[in-house]
């Protein structure tokens, strides 16, 4: 980058003049019938840029997204990112009272918003104030109008703004699924990182790889499979902003060949429950999946092998450490695990005495590595209690074998004490997965008529095997097959049969729901939930 050796912007580290001719002409972006090149993108990015200079956005300044997966959505990104302001990416699916949240906490200078999105501005009364709003589509339009196409391989590029890596680039908010969202702050050395230390070490992508992610870009793990990867490696990153069903997804992986595939537990689980429904799912295009969000149960990780030949890589990563930091590799991966730690992080498991622990024993996850948070935005409590010497608590409990495998056990919150003893839900959800009858288990704390912890579990049955008479049956027979693998006290005392699992937009089940449920059931199957 030209200029001072301390500048550094992200822009420039993805399409900057010394890397952009090599891939100029490539595919960066496929968009239904849409095909942009890098050149073309980078060329957005300058358009988007400059009209939010015209529009008075200065270094530093909140400028919102309310977008879909798009092209618009990379160079929007970038074009703030470009001109030293802080990009805040929203969550499509949020309500109209999050999204007011969101804008209101972060102070946001001007908000670009999809035309289908809009009525949420007008349900939170933000057309009501002084903020700036650019529609996307009619910008876009506008544009394309004035423009007439030119040749986008022989502009001129744009400067960018002095930032250097320490700089603030973007804001990412948690889901809120539990309680108030928070502003996660990261700097410009952030993206980076992930990519020379995940994206380099565990994927090994070229500029011949075609990447396809069913989790959004609004979110951290998204945003590193379908903007950070594939720009970094010069790849193309295939963009649907739809919602997608099995079906629809099975047939855009067949009409569209990744090569790379990014998904959640429930979404392989989805395709697994497809395919044995008769649908077809072809993954012959594809040579690595990979799974994130929260851990991916050893059925669908065998299930997944036998089907597909295909081992799917899974990880732990976080808002707050960007992406991935303990992965499974190609050629060694274990079912259950979570893998080892990427190179460039360390992470370590300490005891509630803040001792560090013994190989398989449980502790509390402690992570840290460049990509860290800078902190929560305006919340230094927060910050100061989460970040501690540069190590990220993350609210996880693992255990780590002889080996360096890190295996979940819950988050530090799910985990429970039934008889004095600990209970891991992932364990007993395992457990209950591996029965033939079984799709998918959550186990929550539920308390006795004594007030005393039990085990309830709430499960999903697999497709066309529901029935009254056939759920009472196999209650008693899930609950035998749990106590023949587990001790007594981890085993159910109550099954509640349901149609399917609440989650968290980010496909997390959300057992804090499944939990106030079971505080007003007394056992059996729950038909409130049916």
């Amino acid at each position: 980058m030209s200029g001072h050796p301390s500048q550094f912007n992200l822009v420039d580290y993805f399409l900057g003049e010394e890397r952009l001719p090599q891939f100029a002409k490539s595919a960066a972006i496929e968009f239904r019938d849409n095909r942009i090149t890098y050149g073309e993108l980078r060329a957005e990015v300058d358009r988007w840029a400059q009209r939010l200079l015209d529009r008075g956005v200065n270094e530093g300044d909140r400028v919102g997204l309310l977008l879909y997966d798009s092209p618009e959505f990379l160079a929007c990104f970038l074009a703030i990112v470009s001109i030293g302001a802080i990009c805040v990416p929203m969550n499509s699916f949020l309500s109209a009272r999050d999204v007011a949240f969101i804008l209101s906490d972060s102070d946001t200078r001007l908000l670009i918003v999809e035309s289908e999105l809009d009525e949420k501005l007008s349900e939170a009364g933000n057309h009501e104030n002084s903020r700036a709003i650019l529609n996307v589509d009619t910008e876009t339009r506008q544009a394309d109008e004035m423009d007439g196409g030119g040749d986008a391989d022989n502009r001129s590029l744009r400067a960018l703004a002095a930032t250097t890596r320490d700089s603030p680039a973007f804001l990412l908010y948690t889901s809120g699924s539990t309680g108030t969202p928070k502003g996660v702050l990261h700097l410009h050395r952030a993206i980076p990182f992930t990519v020379e230390s995940y994206a380099a070490n565990v994927l090994h992508l070229t500029n011949e790889d075609r990447i396809f992610s069913s989790s959004r870009m609004f979110f951290a793990y998204g945003l590193g499979n379908s903007l950070s990867f594939p720009l970094a490696a010069g790849a193309t990153v295939l963009l649907e902003p739809e919602r997608m069903s099995p079906e629809s997804l099975a047939r855009f992986i067949e009409d569209r060949k990744p090569t790379i595939f990014f998904g959640v537990p429930a979404v392989y689980l989805s395709l697994l429950d497809y395919r044995s429904g008769g649908g077809l799912v072809d993954f012959s295009s594809v040579r690595l999946c990979v799974s994130a969000g929260e851990a991916l149960p050893s059925k669908i990780f065998e299930d997944w092998r036998r089907e597909f030949g295909l081992m799917i890589l899974d990880g732990i990563g976080s808002t707050e450490m960007l992406h991935i930091f303990i992965s499974n590799r190609e050629g060694n991966s274990r079912a259950g695990s979570s893998g080892v730690v990427v190179e460039g992080c360390d992470a370590r498991l300490i005891g509630d005495a803040a001792e560090q622990v013994d190989a398989n024993q449980p502790g509390n996850l402690w992570v840290r590595g460049g990509s860290a948070t800078a902190g929560y935005w305006n919340r230094p409590e927060l910050t100061d209690a989460t970040i501690v010497d540069g190590w990220v608590h993350t609210g996880d409990i693992y255990r780590r074998d002889e080996d360096g495998f890190f295996y979940h056990i819950g988050r530090s919150d799910d985990c429970f004490k039934v008889h004095g003893l600990w209970v891991s839900p992932i364990e007993v959800e395992s457990v209950l997965a591996s029965h033939e009858a079984v799709s998918e288990a959550a186990v929550v704390c539920a308390m006795d008529a004594s007030g005393l912890a039990t085990v309830r579990a709430y499960v999903v049955i697999r497709q066309g095997e529901r029935a009254q008479d056939f759920e009472d049956a196999l209650e008693g027979q899930i609950r035998k097959f749990a106590s023949s693998r587990l001790p007594q006290y981890k085993v159910p005392i109550h099954i509640n049969f349901i149609n399917e699992m609440p989650r968290t937009s980010t496909g997390k089940i959300q057992r804090y729901k499944l939990r106030a449920v079971s505080k007003n059931s007394s056992g059996g199957s729950d038909d409130t939930e049916k």
